[in-house]
């Protein structure tokens, strides 16, 4: 097998990897409550899916009684 001439620059290995950044999650805004969250998932916020109470979320204050 042939061998590079020359050394990859980093300018050069820096425009081939362009592409390769991480991004962040998709969020949706939840149609019950209008807070984020993923899309396909059970609200953290509400416990509401595709128009249903699927969990039951405790609140604050029914943690504390």
């Amino acid at each position: 097998m042939s061998e590079p001439k020359k050394k990859t620059s980093h300018a050069s290995q820096g425009k081939r990897r362009s592409h390769l950044a991480i991004s962040g999650p998709s969020l949706v805004p939840c149609p019950n409550c209008k807070s984020p969250k993923l899309p396909h998932r059970v609200c953290p916020t509400c416990g509401m899916y595709d128009g249903r109470q699927e969990v039951v979320v405790e609140t604050a204050k029914s943690k504390k009684q």
